[in-house]
């Protein structure tokens, strides 16, 4: 009979193991959110990237949003919002941002949200922010279009003041990630 003694190197190297895979994976993934994919970037860095692409001709659309369980609405507004122009900025609701704006939010973690965002085809960059709302980020990017949901009226969408062109696109009725939320509690998921 084996001593649970002679079985601890073993428990341990499988610990160490365990760890080390996991390490690796955090690092492929966040080598992954960089290199293959719409790319995530901090403020500076993006705003650097934003005048470099209009300076090569290309309209930058802007918009924003908390974007916590991806839904058929938010693909459709994505797209809708990418073909105003030649690069598509989506910048996200920080978990911090978004738990001050909606009850028992977020559902999925930030830089979860920021990676899923990043691998949708229409989106080029995203960014997160931290403020309740984008205004200082618009601010910092200039973008030649800016663009929220229909539940917006344009005269109300932060940053309206900055970006000459403005635009609210229409709402997607009865899709929404709070529906989705309240149909599976109705299922007891």
């Amino acid at each position: 009979m084996v001593s649970v003694l002679h079985l601890l190197p073993v428990v341990y190297a499988l610990t160490v193991y365990s760890m080390l895979c996991h390490l690796s994976s955090v690092v492929c993934c966040m080598l992954y959110a960089i290199c293959d994919m719409g790319m995530i970037l901090e403020w500076n860095e993006l705003k650097r990237t934003v005048e470099s692409e209009q300076a090569a001709g290309k309209k930058v659309v802007f918009t924003n949003g908390c974007f916590d369980l991806i839904h058929i609405g938010h693909v459709r507004y994505l797209e809708e919002a990418k073909a105003l122009g030649d690069i598509l900025v989506v910048a996200l609701n920080t978990d911090r941002s978004l738990a001050g704006l909606k009850s028992g939010r977020p559902i999925v973690p930030e830089a979860q949200r920021a990676e899923v965002v990043a691998h949708l085809d229409m989106v080029d960059y995203v960014t997160l922010f931290e403020e309740d709302t984008p205004y200082e980020l618009i601010r910092l990017l200039r973008p030649d279009v800016l663009v929220k949901g229909g539940d917006w009226k344009k005269e109300e969408i932060v940053g309206s003041d900055i970006v000459a062109d403005t635009r609210s696109l229409p709402y997607r009725e009865g899709v929404s990630t709070t529906k989705i939320v309240e149909r599976i509690r109705k299922l007891g998921i």
